[in-house]
Order: C-alpha cells, then sequence, then structure tokens
C-alpha cells in the first residue's frame, strides 16, 4: 500500500478524495500526519475538503446515472418503497447532504440523492458545509493531542 503522506498535499487530496466516494477510505489519517509535521491547518483544511467534496460530488452523479430497474433487481427494493424514501429526501433531501461526512452511511445518503435526483446545487451547497465542518473537525480533535 502507498503511503499518501509521503505525497504531502496532493497524497492529502487523493484520500480525501477516495473518501468522499464509495471506496472504503480514511483521510483523516493523511490530514493530522500532515498536520502534526507542520503543514499549514487552513491550506490542509481546504484541500481535504476540496478533494472530500469532488469524491462526494463524483458519488453523487453515480447515484444520478443509476435505474430504477437496477435497485429493484439487484438490491431487492420495491419500487413503492423507493418512491416513499423519494418523499422523505425531497422533503429534507438536500439537507441531509450535510451529513455525508458520517462514515459509513454519508456516502450511501449521498448516492440515493444523487438516485432519486435530488437538487443537485443544493445538495452541493450542504455537502461542502459537511465536509468543511468534518476537517475542521477532526483537525482540532488532533491539536487537542
Amino acid at each position: 500500500m502507498v503511503d499518501l503522506t509521503t505525497f504531502g498535499l496532493l497524497g492529502l487530496f487523493i484520500s480525501a478524495f477516495l473518501a468522499g466516494t464509495v471506496v472504503p477510505f480514511s483521510s483523516e489519517v493523511v490530514l493530522s500526519a500532515l498536520i502534526l509535521n507542520g503543514y499549514d491547518i487552513k491550506t490542509a483544511i481546504i484541500v481535504a475538503s476540496l478533494g472530500n467534496f469532488i469524491g462526494g460530488q463524483t458519488t453523487y452523479y453515480i447515484g444520478y446515472l443509476g435505474k430504477w430497474e437496477w435497485i429493484e433487481k439487484y438490491f431487492r427494493v420495491s419500487r413503492n418503497k423507493i418512491i416513499k424514501t423519494q418523499k422523505r429526501f425531497e422533503k429534507w433531501g438536500p439537507m441531509s447532504a450535510s451529513l455525508s461526512f458520517i462514515p459509513g452511511i454519508g456516502n450511501a445518503i449521498v448516492l440515493g440523492l444523487g438516485f432519486l435526483k435530488i437538487n443537485s446545487f443544493a445538495c452541493a451547497v450542504y455537502m461542502l458545509i459537511g465536509k468543511v465542518a468534518r476537517y475542521v473537525l477532526w483537525t482540532y480533535l488532533t491539536l487537542l493531542v
């Protein structure tokens, strides 16, 4: 496995991008390592947030390309259940994109928002807020150590 910390900010961007997609990856370790090795905190937060946001947007658009038939066939979810979920997402959808930073479920939320074609601009705004909050909080926790 490649140690992305050796690539500095580029490695941070790559790790954050991967963490923002459906690929299970932890960018927080790379962020902490760079900060503890003297990298500028604001720059590191911006790079991590941008990489994770672009990864999240990639996940959103992968979901956007999804088809009803795939969900019914491969995930065995009925169209009625999808329609009920869609109604909830239409009400809270864009705001739920701010939860995209939560490990495990965050990327699934974003994928679902894309699949249900919830307003892409609003989702992007809330997603960015969540991504920045994620890395600001993680940086704070890193500096407490």
